[in-house]
């Protein structure tokens, strides 16, 4: 029976269009032990199960890279939490300079952690809100990715000017499209049986 890594390695695959290299997929073991160490004593995450996290956040976060422009090289993550999608976008696109946006103390010491343990290079974590952050960061990354579309009307506007010309605000949406009021939605093939995933995007002009 394939195993957690296994699956990490085929998903990947299929979205990369290549095979994750033996280092990536050992970052990638590395982070999902960090996760479940973390858990036992921080909510950082769902669940500590090894299938669940590959599937429902390594794997879920690469498809970002399904809407992300291919000339992206500068990344921030909006409310990062425990590093998704951030952490596994950086572990895949090592030449991107990502930052990771977390005003929660407590889940901006595990990714100050994990930026440390995993050894990534160019990243850094912020503990600040984002819309504090963008004001002092005008036109700075080419693109912002979100886990949560809840709040996308009201956040986006914020964090906008964080993007310069043809910059993109990339996030994760629910099952079923609800009205943005600002963006649009875009559809992707995702990794289960006839499964779409659902991203909401802002392109800024």
């Amino acid at each position: 029976m394939a195993g957690p890594l296994d699956a990490l390695a085929s998903g990947g695959a299929s979205i990369l269009g290549r095979q994750l290299f033996d280092a990536e997929l050992q970052l990638f073991d590395n982070y999902l032990k960090m996760l479940q160490k973390w858990q036992k004593s921080q909510r950082l995450i769902g669940s500590p199960d090894p299938q669940w996290i590959v599937d429902n956040l390594f794997l879920d976060s690469l498809l970002f890279l399904k809407v992300l422009p291919e000339t992206t090289v500068a990344l921030a993550d909006v409310g990062s939490g425990a590093g998704l999608p951030g952490i596994p976008l950086k572990i895949v696109r090592p030449q991107w300079r990502v930052v990771l946006i977390e005003s929660r103390a407590k889940r901006a010491s595990f990714l100050s952690a994990a930026v440390r343990e995993l050894g990534l290079r160019d990243t850094t974590v912020v503990t600040t809100r984002a819309e504090d952050y963008a004001v002092g960061n005008p036109a700075a990354f080419d693109a912002v990715v979100m886990r949560c579309a809840g709040a996308f009307r009201e956040v986006a506007p914020a964090i906008v000017r964080m993007l310069g010309s043809g910059g993109v605000v990339v996030a994760s949406g629910p099952p079923t499209a609800k009205p943005l009021g600002l963006g649009e939605w875009v559809e992707v093939r995702g990794l289960a049986r006839d499964g779409v995933r659902r991203f909401a995007v802002y392109r800024v002009e």
